[in-house]
């Protein structure tokens, strides 16, 4: 085995890769359990991948046989309910992961220098995993699939003079429908999974690997010192008891209740004639629709929608302050969890009809969503920083 590694080496830097980028990578010894949820999401995605390879052997990217392919999977093929509902569910653990991990960088700062290239990489890799599961969202082919895919590419024929032109290149027809559904199946299945997101998540691992991981305390240490310890054997093991975790939750979900995540509705065939009565999407999306839903306007209402993550963009230049934890912050820490509540209450508004209290609730949680972004330009200048770790003193 030494003799085939040192034959290997000669010809490719494998040890030297493994020992940089895992085994002996420089890991902060005081990272608490908000740092699992990177390991996590990729794992998701390898289970997404892994399982769409195999569906996308029975599944027909055909109108007339969409729906019955799907069926066919459930029933006749061999384990094939397994299978759709580890991916069916899948995307429910991997937003659950990123969205998480997203906020811990936002609470600790992760966006500041020299992680900015980082941040915008794992923002990148967001926008391409909201596209490939709104994608995926139309292949079922049943009747929440085809209104939803329905709703959401005609927001964009409010785009001044190209929107309906934009909506009909979108869809590939005037209303969605096969050319639709072929070209999002290929998109689905191989430029955005393969190409777009292995790609940048590649790129997001070099560069975080290149400024190494930040720390609850905000703080940069020394590679070679005591606060820092090999990412194996410590955090891998601790990688793989989170994981085995959640995916204990994960698969009970699979097994015993399938259906929580998924709508009804969509157990019958789309039907262009029959709109249900009460459009909705993925939870993962409902923060997002309730922006859109809030706004009376609908191309503001678009424009809103993509600025809330475009946003997320500029936060490195928007928060000045030098502490990047909100530990030693106290008015981002109030402000920050406000945030994540107020998501919470933009995804409960985006699940229910706009009207009377919960339009008030979606236009209110609106404004506070980007009202965030302003009060952390602003807190810098005012905000009293407790007494920090004696190493970012020094």
């Amino acid at each position: 085995m030494a003799a085939l590694r040192a034959w290997i080496d000669q010809r490719f830097p494998l040890t030297e890769f493994i020992e940089k980028h895992l085994t002996k990578y420089p890991t902060p010894r005081n990272l608490n359990y908000f740092w699992n949820f990177g390991s996590l999401a990729g794992t998701f995605l390898a289970v997404q991948i892994l399982t769409g390879v195999w569906l996308a052997m029975f599944y027909k990217p055909d109108t007339t046989l969409a729906f019955d392919s799907v069926q066919h999977i459930m029933r006749d093929v061999n384990y094939g309910w397994l299978i759709r509902y580890l991916h069916a569910l899948g995307p429910t653990g991997f937003f659950f992961a990123v969205y998480i991990h997203m906020g811990r960088a936002l609470f600790y700062g992760s966006y500041k220098n020299p992680r900015e290239l980082l941040w915008w990489i794992g923002l990148a890799i967001f926008l391409a995993l909201m596209a490939e599961a709104f994608m995926g969202y139309l292949l079922p082919w049943g009747q929440m699939s085809y209104w939803g895919a329905t709703v959401i590419t005609n927001l964009f024929s409010a785009i001044p003079y190209i929107g309906s032109a934009f909506v009909v290149w979108l869809r590939g027809d005037y209303s969605v429908g096969d050319s639709t559904l072929g070209r999002f199946f290929a998109l689905h299945t191989t430029l955005l999974p393969l190409a777009v997101i292995g790609l940048l998540v590649v790129l997001h691992l070099a560069a975080l690997h290149r400024v190494g991981s930040n720390n609850p305390e905000g703080i940069d240490l020394d590679k070679k010192g005591p606060a820092v310890v090999p990412f194996a054997p410590y955090f891998i093991t601790k990688d793989l008891w989170f994981i085995s975790l959640i995916f204990t939750g994960y698969l009970s979900f699979v097994f015993f209740s399938p259906d929580l995540f998924l709508e009804p509705i969509n157990l019958e065939p789309a039907n262009s004639l029959v709109t249900p009565i009460h459009m909705t999407t993925e939870w993962y999306f409902l923060p997002f629709y309730a922006i859109v839903k809030s706004i009376p306007n609908k191309f503001a209402g678009i424009i809103a929608m993509f600025g809330a993550i475009l946003i997320l963009a500029f936060l490195p230049y928007l928060d000045r302050s030098p502490i990047r934890s909100a530990r030693y912050r106290p008015l981002k820490k109030i402000f920050t969890w406000l945030f994540f509540f107020n998501f919470l209450a933009l995804g409960y508004a985006g699940a229910k009809l706009p009207v009377g209290g919960i339009l008030l609730m979606g236009r209110i949680s609106t404004v506070y969503y980007f009202l965030y972004f302003l009060l952390l330009l602003l807190i810098p200048g005012f905000e009293k920083i407790n007494p920090l770790p004696r190493e970012e003193q020094t």
